[in-house]
């Protein structure tokens, strides 16, 4: 009998590849996003049968509980949850940045994160289900501008290590997947639509695609049900770790 997976943030980049994924294995996907257009798109070409649009902002509670209200009988049973949706705004330093995006980032990776986890819960629970959280490399190794993202990642990574810790015993599968350079339109996103920043960041780097991710979660989401793979980074292999940066004097430091 074919698995139920909900995936947010499935209208672009690792989200729209997991649901292709998915759904090429033969999963019944339920699709999540706010651009309706794309979700209909997405549908559209993978099939009604095998995928279900609910467009709804992961951070508007009540729209997300209309479309799980609304989901039709072959998808409401939910054996899978992959939080994908999430995003990165500003480059600025913190003595710099603008803390609207701070909020719009812990709102989205964090608290609608939270919220959506805890309302499937019950349901991974009955069925022995699993969750795979996208968290990143962000989450471990710090960068100038990476505060708040940073931040919400690493939160990410523990959340899910608390999960596995307080659903020992139940069967749940919970997984923490930390992704360094994939070339998606997250770049376009965290710097207001800079197409040569998007192009000057991954040009000749080689980095990792949507689809290497979304195989990744495949491969996660099929092994035997007594494996759990805690936590998962992946780099291009052209991406190693940032080094220690130091400020020089102009002048000699007095002691």
């Amino acid at each position: 009998m074919a698995k139920t997976v909900l995936i947010t943030g499935a209208t672009a980049g690792i989200g729209a590849a997991a649901a292709q994924a998915f759904a090429g294995a033969g999963w019944r996907v339920i699709a999540t996003g706010r651009r309706q257009e794309r979700l209909a798109a997405l549908v559209a070409s993978l099939g009604a049968g095998k995928v279900h649009g609910a467009c709804f902002d992961v951070r508007d509670e009540p729209a997300r509980e209309a479309a799980l209200a609304a989901l039709p009988p072959a998808f409401a049973d939910i054996d899978l949850l992959i939080n994908n949706a999430g995003l990165a705004l500003g480059t600025a330093p913190a003595d710099q940045a603008d803390v609207a995006q701070w909020k719009v980032m812990i709102d989205t990776n964090v608290t609608a994160l939270v919220s959506l986890t805890a309302r499937l819960l019950p349901g991974l629970i009955a069925r022995t289900g699993a969750i795979i959280n996208l968290s990143s490399v962000a989450a471990t190794y710090p960068y100038p501008g990476g505060n708040v993202y940073g931040g919400t990642k690493a939160f990410v990574e523990q959340f899910s290590l608390g999960l596995r810790a307080d659903l020992h015993g139940k069967g749940v599968r919970v997984t923490s997947i930390e992704p360094g350079m994939v070339e998606t339109e997250f770049t376009l996103v965290r710097t207001g639509g800079n197409q040569q920043a998007s192009d000057a960041l991954y040009g000749g780097a080689h980095p990792m695609t949507a689809e290497d991710i979304a195989a990744t979660m495949l491969w996660v989401a099929s092994l035997p049900p007594h494996l759990n793979i805690n936590r998962l980074e992946l780099m291009p292999v052209s991406q190693s770790f940032a080094g220690f940066q130091v400020a020089r004097a102009q002048a000699p430091v007095q002691r």
